[in-house]
């Protein structure tokens, strides 16, 4: 990145958080501290089921491994942070921390978005096309599938670049408990007009559409269910069921965030703190606890654990 010509740049930013209330900041400490361990312990259980298993090779468990660890480095490039604020109520961070945490959070979110769209067309294509599955989700078209989302997720990040080069000349105070585009827009001292609708046009076109196409191809799906045996038509429902529950959990708070014009509202704090802590916590159990090929995997991991552990 070029180097920031106005020298009356702000070398930090004070986040505000979610609360000044030191008793509130006590409960919520322990309340995200669990849900920070648990998505840790959820998602690296899942990572390392589907890495270990030689049942779970297929596709569907191959873009399930890459959600987890997404969800890993997503979630904690936000939630420890937040962790350490409500702890020790320091709310100051660096520039650099916050351009780095903002580069974190769409680089990954928009890996996740283009994910979430890889796993809806494996589904489409072993539900609806089961006879040509095999030759259409060869393992080089899941390894191209996880390219493109990693580079869609590099080229939605690079909007950063817009916010990095504006100027901050005071205040630096964000009512926020992170760095994120919108907050930062209000703080720079210049109009923000054009990068404030390249912030809108960058999040609508990697929000909208893919959860327009995501709704329209679970509809074909769910359509096709009755060519599928009584057993076919459980199991395709609850693999579906479980993508759709994590596709509106990720997607309505981001299309909110996202696509509107830049400004800031009081509800963003718990549609943020919804799809950057909660929802990552929440993807090991929706894909699990539905999921009987993963729990059966993760139980006989467990066994072979316990059986080397005794020799």
């Amino acid at each position: 990145m070029e180097q920031r010509n106005n020298e009356n740049n702000v070398t930090y930013f004070v986040l505000l958080g979610l609360t000044q209330n030191p008793k509130e900041q006590k409960v919520l400490f322990v309340f995200f501290l669990l849900v920070y361990i648990l998505t840790i312990t959820g998602n690296l259980l899942i990572v390392v089921t589907v890495t270990l298993s030689k049942t779970l090779d297929s596709p569907m468990y191959f873009f399930l491994a890459n959600l987890s660890f997404v969800d890993i480095i997503y979630s904690s490039a936000i939630t420890p942070k937040l962790i350490a604020n409500l702890l020790l109520g320091e709310t100051i961070v660096s520039f650099k921390f916050c351009m780095t945490q903002l580069f974190t959070e769409h680089l990954f979110g928009g890996a996740e978005i283009i994910l979430l769209l890889a796993m809806a067309y494996d589904r489409y294509v072993a539900i609806c096309k089961p006879l040509h599955y095999t030759v259409i989700m060869r393992q080089w078209v899941c390894v191209v599938l996880l390219v493109v989302a990693w580079v869609g997720g590099f080229l939605h990040s690079v909007q950063l670049i817009t916010i990095y080069r504006l100027p901050f000349c005071g205040p630096n105070v964000i009512d926020h408990f992170m760095c994120d585009m919108y907050p930062l827009l209000k703080l720079a001292c210049t109009d923000t007009y054009v990068v404030g609708f390249l912030v809108l046009a960058n999040g609508g076109l990697i929000c909208l559409p893919v959860f327009l196409v995501l709704l329209v191809s679970y509809g074909v799906i769910l359509r096709s269910l009755k060519n599928l045996s009584q057993e076919g038509r459980r199991k395709a429902l609850s693999t579906c069921g479980s993508h759709i529950t994590v596709v509106f959990c990720f997607f309505v708070p981001c299309i909110f965030m996202y696509v509107r014009p830049a400004k800031t509202f009081p509800v963003d704090k718990s549609l943020s703190v919804f799809y950057t802590v909660i929802t990552p916590m929440l993807n090991p159990f929706i894909y699990t606890l539905r999921n009987s090929e993963m729990t059966n995997a993760m139980k006989r991991l467990w066994k072979r654990k316990r059986m080397l552990a005794s020799k």
